[in-house]
């Protein structure tokens, strides 16, 4: 394939490096696709077969590793796990270049899993390479975490629209992910945190502008008891992410008074609010082991929707089924 073909087709490929790259019927459609995979898998067992997909790893994984690689194979495609650290780890790992790493993975492989920790080695990949790139976390965002979500609260509440979720804790990955997808799927999204630890900016701000055209609600609460008032959805994640660890004293201390329990969850006045978290919890900390292991908790339902809807992803944007 000639430098001028390839062009046109990088131009051309779709990617997910953040829920930005999704208008609201896209989103819906991953969604629908996601729903449609979980009750019929047997119908896509050959959707990518002869495909090849890299994934790269540069933060310890549990449910993206294995939903991937296993909703992967169940699509019929072949998944390359790499690594960028240790004695077997890529090239990258130890000085090539995003572009060149890019590049040459466009040569092998039908698309790009990267789970790393800066924005910009999602961008690059996507910006130097002509095949599809998955953001499967980043610092600043975890869009595959919000899909499934999305797919979770739908079961559970039978819609995403007009519905409340609240997220407690830090403005981390999931918090922006959240605000981003809460206009592009009819809902409203409060981050309850404090004044020290807000979302980043930047993407607030874009959350609030796709809210106003959407008509719902994008909203940062410092006090945690109104802000759950009403809300369907109870949000939170571990108060130490990946590369805070020497900072893990003072994010508990700050977050102390952010503890998701039985009396926080009583405080949205509603009996049907469920509790969600991304995983891994740490009870005792972010949420209360009654609450985590208790009947409005629906954890274990939102991680399985990750291998849902990480399938539906990788079917539309390697071709194996319609946007439309």
């Amino acid at each position: 394939m000639s430098a001028g073909i390839r062009r046109i087709f990088a131009a051309m490929t779709r990617h997910l490096r953040s829920l930005l790259d999704l208008t609201p019927a896209e989103t819906h459609r991953v969604v629908d696709l996601a729903a449609e995979v979980k009750a019929s898998p047997g119908a896509y067992t050959k959707a990518l077969e002869g495909k090849s997909v890299a994934m790269i790893f540069s933060k310890q994984s549990t449910r993206t590793r294995i939903s991937f690689e296993v909703g992967l194979h169940q699509l019929g495609a072949q998944p390359l796990v790499l690594s960028t650290s240790g004695g077997t780890g890529m090239q990258m790992g130890r000085g090539e270049t995003v572009a060149d790493t890019a590049k040459v993975l466009s040569r092998f492989v039908h698309g790009i899993v990267i789970r790393t920790f800066g924005q910009d080695e999602v961008d690059g990949l996507a910006e130097h390479g002509s095949v599809p790139v998955v953001n499967a976390l980043t610092d600043l965002y975890h869009p595959c975490q919000a899909l499934a979500d999305l797919l979770t609260i739908r079961e559970q509440l039978g819609s995403t629209k007009g519905k409340k979720l609240v997220y407690v804790g830090a403005g981390n990955n999931v918090a922006h992910s959240l605000l981003l997808c809460g206009p592009r799927s009819g809902m409203d999204v409060v981050v309850a945190c404090p004044e020290s630890l807000r979302p980043n900016a930047t993407v607030l701000d874009r959350a609030r502008a796709d809210a106003a055209a959407a008509g719902t609600r994008c909203a940062v609460i410092t006090d945690v008891h109104e802000a759950v008032k009403d809300a369907d959805v109870i949000y939170t994640d571990t108060w130490v992410s990946m590369g805070e660890e020497e900072e893990a004293k003072s994010l508990i201390k700050i977050l102390s008074g952010y503890t998701v329990t039985e009396e926080l969850m009583a405080a949205t006045g509603k009996a049907g609010t469920i509790f969600m978290h991304c995983l891994p919890a740490h009870r005792g900390e972010e949420v209360s082991a009654e609450v985590m292991d208790g009947p409005r908790s629906v954890v274990f339902d939102e991680a399985e929707n990750r291998l849902h809807a990480q399938k539906a992803l990788m079917l539309l944007l390697l071709e194996g089924a319609s946007w439309t």
